[in-house]
């Protein structure tokens, strides 16, 4: 049995040993990480997204598994959240969308409705490449489009209404417009169901396809085996919105680029010197892109430039001696 806390405390001690006084889960959720990469992707910034949208926050996500870490809210009205930096990445848990951030929307939209193709592509690869434990919400594979509304079937009237008016009381943070489907309405429910037909053709195939590739990559490329805190290093480009995740494990050495932006962006990164090789790049026409914007093999001297695509992220690794 794997116990898996659905908390937003950023509260180490529920992933830490009960010998050090946590309480011994397996892992637990980072919101944070959902939330800085959904206002980079989309540029939200109302209710809860309101504490995040610059590069430093997916930076901290990635670097120290929460990005609030006795860390004054906005939102909150106060200061949350204890370090997690200590531990092991696969104690977390995260994702660009999940039932919660979908379904708690005003119409349920999922994010394949929000950003570009090219967004899409990004987000998949920033999850899927990331040292934690990455959740797919279903359909996302394929760019499902059908919208995940909260739905209900209760049989007391007063419950039901009760759930309706606390429904808008919840979105009134997020000023969104209109009105939320009814949750009793049997129409709100079959909006749900998933179109299965969308993985058999353009773009649903190519993304599709690229979620097979990452996981793969995940799965038997030696740089992203390790999980501990002292693999992972960052650097970031404000002004180009790039984000630069650097991993290792053991002898191996990888460059992770992740372009937050809609035009193209060109950027110099601190590489060790040696050859370095494109794994990949989510403009690839593999995937649904206009064609990659990197080279395939780059020789670095202490760094590299390279232009990236828009919402584009570049995967590459160390071939060659420095």
């Amino acid at each position: 049995v794997l116990v898996v806390g659905e908390s937003n405390r950023n509260d180490a001690r529920l992933v830490e040993a009960r010998e050090m006084g946590g309480t011994g889960l397996h892992g637990v959720w980072s919101d944070d990480f959902h939330h800085a990469l959904h206002t980079l992707l989309t540029g939200e910034t109302r209710g809860y997204y309101q504490d995040f949208g610059e590069l430093t926050d997916l930076e901290a996500a990635f670097r120290d598994r929460f990005a609030f870490a006795r860390r004054y809210s906005a939102f909150r009205h106060r200061t949350y959240g204890r370090s997690a930096r200590h531990l092991p990445a696969d104690r977390f848990v995260v994702c660009s969308q999940n039932h919660d951030q979908v379904g708690n929307r005003l119409k349920g939209d999922r994010l394949s409705t929000q950003v570009s193709p090219e967004a899409r592509r990004l987000a998949a690869a920033a999850v899927l490449l990331s040292p934690q434990v990455p959740l797919l919400f279903m359909g996302e594979e394929y760019g499902e489009t059908a919208p995940f509304p909260y739905f209900t079937s209760h049989s007391d009237p007063e419950l039901a209404q009760a759930v309706r008016e606390g429904r808008r009381r919840e979105f009134a943070g997020f000023r969104w417009e209109g009105e939320p489907p009814d949750p009793q309405a049997e129409a709100t429910f079959k909006s749900a169901r998933l179109d299965w037909a969308l993985r058999e053709h353009e773009p649903g195939d190519h993304l599709l396809a690229l979620y097979g590739e990452l996981l793969r990559l995940r799965r038997e490329h030696p740089t992203l085996a390790s999980r501990e805190p002292e693999d992972l290093g960052t650097a970031r480009d404000d002004d180009a919105r790039v984000l630069m995740v650097f991993r290792r494990c053991e002898d191996s050495r990888c460059a992770l680029l992740f372009h937050f932006a809609g035009e193209e962006a060109h950027i110099t990164v601190s590489l060790e010197e040696g050859t370095w090789r494109r794994v990949l790049d989510t403009g690839d026409r593999r995937w649904g892109g206009s064609g990659p914007s990197t080279p395939v093999m780059v020789e670095s001297c202490g760094e590299a430039t390279f232009c990236l695509g828009p919402w584009a992220a570049v995967f590459l690794e160390k071939t060659g001696p420095g």
